[in-house]
């Protein structure tokens, strides 16, 4: 099952609600969110800097990431940012794919 990293900054509002309900209690709601969209959260941390919370889930595609992100986006609490995550045998497999690019400008015109 494909996993997300969920990054959650919260609003003012959240945070109250964060006083209120504990981060244990945040930790439940987004266990239930995942698995109300077929997954299972892994990991909840929160932490200190740009953004307030972190959650690793697994879910079964893009669209159950997608809907889970607009659902706790939507609630006002916190806007979250979601991130696909490659395991390192994921990595070697697309290395070995052979993909065409020409990069938007010469390499030789970037070197003086």
């Amino acid at each position: 099952m494909p996993r997300f990293l969920f990054e959650a900054s919260y609003t003012v509002e959240g945070l109250k609600g964060l006083r209120r309900q504990g981060g244990s209690g945040r930790r439940e709601a987004v266990a239930k969110a995942a698995q109300s969209v077929g997954g299972r959260l892994e990991h909840f941390y929160f932490a200190f800097g740009d953004h307030d919370a972190f959650a690793v889930a697994d879910l079964p595609d893009n669209e159950s990431a997608a809907a889970f992100a607009l659902a706790v986006s939507e609630a006002g609490g916190a806007s979250v940012r979601t991130v696909v995550l490659l395991t390192p045998e994921e990595v070697d497999a697309a290395a070995k794919h052979s993909v065409e690019y020409r990069p938007p400008i010469e390499w030789e015109a970037r070197h003086f």
